[in-house]
């Protein structure tokens, strides 16, 4: 069956500044959808916008901290602004843990979980009233809602507590709000995958998670864009409820 088109579709991104939120970005504007850039970083978000727009894209870069929940409904509301209407959400903001719980702090757990968790509940809170009335008008007649979680979110390694505990977090309650809108033809979509090469973990933690889960080639954030855009071009009566990538080497 053939993919859905996301012409006049319009879709926010969190963490499009850099790594899997600005491939998901490229991908869907390649795809026809509106895209809002958010992220903390304008001067990356301001380059990107840019880049799309001289492909024939439609972009717009919002500076936003998802941790803040005024910002996060700013940053939707600024969306809905500019182009009338918001059929896609892709929660992707992300930061790693650092080390082992004992070398941490409670303002790195806070941030941790601010941003991994709590800022996607700010982001779905703020954008579940427009992509419900999305989803009961044309062109698709169906919204979608993805979260941009891990394979930490289901495995569990040393010195990522606080890590795992988000993103189990993150599993938790997009299974639960998946439940509550799946009736409203709102589709909440979980990605998990694992072993991505980002800026998301620095160069020492990449090394230590390579100790412990063997050394084999990564995913790109391409691979988790072209996931992204799997999800949300299905049929209107399918959903794609949690989908797991790993590298093809990977044992766990």
């Amino acid at each position: 069956m053939a993919d859905m088109d996301l012409n006049g579709t319009v879709t926010v991104v969190t963490g499009a500044s850099s790594g899997i939120g600005a491939a998901v970005a490229r991908v869907l504007a390649a795809r026809g959808s509106a895209v809002a850039l958010v992220a903390r970083r304008e001067d990356r978000l301001v380059a990107l916008a840019e880049e799309l727009a001289a492909t024939g894209g439609r972009a717009l870069p919002v500076e936003a901290d998802v941790t803040d929940a005024e910002q996060a409904r700013a940053a939707v509301e600024r969306a809905v602004q500019e182009w009338g209407r918001l059929d896609i959400l892709v929660n992707n903001a992300g930061v790693p843990q650092r080390g082992p719980l004992m070398d941490s702090s409670p303002a790195e757990f806070d941030q941790v979980v601010g941003v991994n968790l709590l800022g996607s509940m700010y982001c779905a809170h703020a954008a579940l009233p427009y992509l419900v009335e999305a989803a009961a008008s044309e062109p698709r007649r169906v919204a979608d809602l993805v979260n941009v979680s891990s394979v930490a979110g289901r495995v569990v390694h040393k010195s990522t507590s606080v890590y795992n505990a988000s993103k189990f977090g993150l599993n938790a309650y997009s299974e639960a709000l998946r439940q509550e809108v799946a009736g409203r033809r709102v589709r909440v979509s979980v990605l998990e995958p694992s072993a991505v090469t980002t800026e998301l973990f620095p160069r020492a933690a990449r090394e230590a998670m390579a100790a412990q889960i063997g050394s084999y080639e990564r995913l790109s954030a391409m691979d988790v864009a072209d996931a992204v855009e799997y999800v949300v071009t299905r049929p209107a009566h399918a959903a794609v409820s949690q989908l797991l990538i790993r590298p093809s080497e990977a044992e766990r």
